[in-house]
């Protein structure tokens, strides 16, 4: 790798919830440590975004490489860029960006110019847009960016701070969030009882390979909603012409309940045991301690009760980082000691608020 350029490019740029940038620091610090791949974390607080600094040249490269995306909770994306370009002339924002570009990637497959999902970005996003078609233009006669998109070339990115100040840089395609800001945009349904209903939507997106949905979430499949009431996460389900048992004391939504393919069972979620031991989905929203739902969750696990799951967690106010890693943690021990195979992720959804959203797939190899 050219020493200039392993020079150039020394920072991580990861996207994040506002208010959780500690949260996303701490992890990236202990990820790249793991790895011996050591720097450190620039937050500003409510800012949507963190600044991993590597001490040594070349490792940010390695570090988008080798750390899996996917296992990062906290990070909507990760992409390696240079220092801050700041003082853009609104005259001509594009040479500065292209210099910064040159000699770090060629024949680029995607352009996203992006902001920080808070408000001071939402005032950003109309100029971002706008701004993106002239940069694609020059970008291709530069031959920086592919002419058509190219979904296994890596991604240019433009992370616009303010009008005139952006980190310029780039993600690998296969080891990076797919979607523009790192955010699947979902409409949320009319007819849906409630708006969490988009959580259980874009765990699927994010869990559940576009490929593996014919099997995985076909129709006929039984389902149980844990704490379902008023039905948020058991429309998903139903929309999907699976058959759900609903188990919550509280009212469900009277149209699902005339779809024909859901049981109500006014019980205490953590009580419940199912008569069949044919359910393939278990799903959880209950507002409980994470450590009381991690266990209720490897129960079912361990009974064979179910084949996979999807849970929240809910956080508390601090250590939510180390709250989060302990109760992954004690849930892969737990399923290890019994010799049960799975496959976790965590990932901490745009349409979460204090929460994280925790996938468990069993895999028999």
């Amino acid at each position: 790798m050219d020493d200039k350029l392993t020079q150039k490019l020394k920072q991580i740029v990861l996207y994040c919830r506002s208010g959780f940038e500690k949260e996303c620091a701490a992890e990236i610090t202990d990820k790249a440590t793991g790895l011996e791949l050591f720097g450190f974390a620039k937050v500003i607080d409510n800012s949507g975004y963190v600044i991993f600094q590597c001490y040594q040249d070349g490792d940010a490269q390695k570090l988008i490489t080798i750390l899996p995306f996917k296992t990062l909770v906290f990070a909507r994306q990760m992409f390696v860029c240079g220092d801050l370009l700041t003082d853009l002339p609104t005259t001509d924002r594009i040479t500065p960006i292209i210099s910064a570009l040159t000699g770090c990637i060629a024949q680029a497959g995607a352009l996203r110019v992006e902001v920080a999902d808070t408000n001071a970005g939402k005032e950003l996003a109309s100029f971002c847009r706008k701004f993106t078609v002239p940069l694609r233009q020059a970008l291709r006669q530069k031959r920086l960016l592919l002419n058509v998109e190219n979904p296994s070339r890596p991604v240019i990115h433009v992370f616009f701070i303010s009008n005139n100040s952006c980190y310029v840089g780039y993600s690998n395609s296969k080891n990076n969030s797919p979607f523009y800001m790192g955010i699947p945009r979902l409409k949320f349904p009319a007819d849906a009882p409630s708006r969490s209903t988009l959580k259980l939507e874009e765990a699927f997106h994010l869990f559940v390979p576009y490929e593996e949905w014919d099997e995985r979430l076909q129709g006929g499949l039984n389902a149980v909603d844990l704490g379902a009431c008023p039905g948020g996460w058991t429309y998903q389900l139903v929309k999907r012409n699976m058959f759900v048992y609903a188990i919550d004391n509280g009212a469900m939504n009277e149209k699902l309940l005339e779809s024909g393919q859901v049981k109500h069972y006014q019980e205490d979620g953590f009580k419940f045991e199912p008569k069949k031991h044919n359910i393939y989905w278990l799903v959880c929203d209950m507002v409980e301690k994470p450590a009381k739902v991690t266990a209720l969750m490897a129960r079912w696990l361990i009974n064979g009760w179910c084949r996979e799951a999807i849970f929240n967690l809910k956080l508390p106010m601090k250590k939510r980082y180390e709250e989060v890693q302990q109760n992954l943690l004690w849930l892969k021990n737990e399923l290890k000691n019994q010799q049960i195979n799975v496959q976790i992720q965590a990932k901490q959804l745009y349409h979460d608020r204090e929460e994280v959203t925790v996938h468990v797939q069993k895999i028999w190899r």
